[in-house]
């Protein structure tokens, strides 16, 4: 049974989403504010985790910035606001995926079962070692290096950058890359491949191993072994 965690201050929005969920045969925990939800993941090790941006104390995004040096759990971000910035850095923080209040929460079920379904995926081995000339990619170990130093990378991020490197020299668009690494039957923002393909350039540490074709998507660069 996948376990999930809530964190909300809203009462009303726990029990919605409870109220979907359970039926669902999900074993569902909650959380009122920051502190008490980083609390619950820590004791719960739930399989996702439904995070508000707006908590009180601490708030969802400082608690995902401390969530991140300790766990890889898929989050799913829940904010009311409507900037864009805020969900950029609620993506560039850690945060796997967003959903923005009010939602429809059969949506919301049908966001969770896919991202489920992409753990379990993922958490299958793949015997497989790409090697280029500066980047090292080993598939079944889930680990990346970059020169011989190893760099540390969410699930995201990592299947993002397996994706682009076994079709390196092809352009993969934003849609092939979300069905690849999100599912097919994604409901959310385009906007949430560039976040994160940014924050693997980021990790990589040298330009133009991924190349942006403008308007199209994007290529792996770097010169195999």
């Amino acid at each position: 049974m996948n376990k999930i965690l809530v964190i909300d201050d809203e009462p009303g929005i726990i029990k919605l989403i409870s109220a979907y969920l359970k039926p669902e045969g999900y074993e569902v925990y909650t959380a009122s504010d920051g502190e008490a939800g980083l609390k619950a993941a820590r004791a719960f090790k739930p399989d996702l985790i439904l995070l508000d941006i707006m908590l009180p104390g601490l708030d969802g995004i400082e608690l995902l910035a401390r969530l991140r040096r300790e766990s890889d759990v898929y989050v799913i971000l829940l904010t009311a606001r409507t900037e864009e910035t805020d969900k950029i850095v609620g993506l560039t923080v850690g945060a796997d995926d967003y959903v923005t209040k009010p939602f429809s929460p059969r949506e919301l079920v049908a966001r969770i079962k896919a991202a489920l379904r992409r753990i379990k995926s993922s958490a299958s081995p793949m015997a497989e070692i790409l090697s280029f000339e500066h980047v090292h990619i080993d598939s079944s170990a889930r680990t990346v290096s970059v020169d011989g130093s190893p760099i540390e990378l969410t699930a995201i991020e990592f299947d993002l950058l397996h994706a682009v490197a076994e079709n390196r020299g092809r352009v993969l668009t934003r849609e092939q890359l979300l069905e690849k690494v999100w599912g097919g039957d994604y409901y959310g923002e385009i906007r949430v491949v560039d976040v994160h393909l940014g924050h693997v350039r980021q990790k990589l540490g040298r330009e133009g191993l991924i190349a942006t074709v403008r308007g199209v998507g994007y290529r792996f660069e770097d010169q195999p072994l």
